[in-house]
């Protein structure tokens, strides 16, 4: 069965590779318009190519979204080149595997606030569309592992905020929905890395 979003607007954060990259050519193979951001400018252009060669609008960034002002702009430019929002993925990932001040400031900053604060900046342009939010979660979040504490913890919380803004932005008419994964393999990610370290 094809799904068509022809004519919808889609911002991916982390864009340029492994789901986020995947998300991003679904919805372009299926006509819509997409925006997608990364921190790293490299894949982000080569995903931004892959993606033109689908013939709809497309607009990448280079955005840190530990950052809130660059998550502000690189929403309001996205709106502003797409014409409008009508679905945003917050997929980035701050991968905080360690259970040390590093990695849970990756995972609060990147994967819990990342996500914040794009839901924050895309509100009064879904609330135009009544549009959507899907949060990319992880099935960390769902059951305990001996391992990626800050990941899984704040995998877990970002389940909680998804059911909550969904009932706290109901009279907007915006949806919200988070996805929990799990192990996806992709060239660079963290599974392909662990067959060479952990065959």
């Amino acid at each position: 069965m094809e799904i068509s979003f022809k004519g919808k607007k889609v911002l991916v954060g982390g864009g340029s590779r492994g789901i986020g990259r995947s998300i991003a050519l679904a919805f372009v193979e299926s006509g819509a318009d997409v925006a997608i951001c990364a921190r790293g400018s490299k894949d982000l252009k080569v995903a931004e190519a892959e993606l033109r060669k689908h013939g709809t609008k497309i607009f990448s960034m280079a955005c840190d979204l530990g950052d809130e002002s660059q998550v502000t702009g690189y929403v309001n430019e996205a709106a502003k080149a797409l014409g409008g929002i009508d679905v945003l993925i917050n997929n980035a990932s701050g991968v905080g595997m360690k259970d040390d001040e590093s990695g849970w400031l990756a995972s609060v900053n990147i994967d819990l606030f990342g996500t914040v604060r794009a839901t924050r900046a895309a509100i009064p342009f879904l609330e135009k569309t009544k549009g959507s939010i899907v949060n990319i979660s992880s099935i960390s979040g769902l059951r305990a592992v001996p391992r990626s504490l800050p990941y899984a913890a704040i995998k877990a919380a970002l389940i909680n905020y998804t059911m909550r803004q969904g009932l706290a932005l109901e009279a907007k008419q915006i949806t919200f929905n988070a996805i929990a994964p799990a192990s996806i393999e992709f060239p660079g990610g963290i599974r392909d890395s662990r067959k060479t370290s952990e065959p």
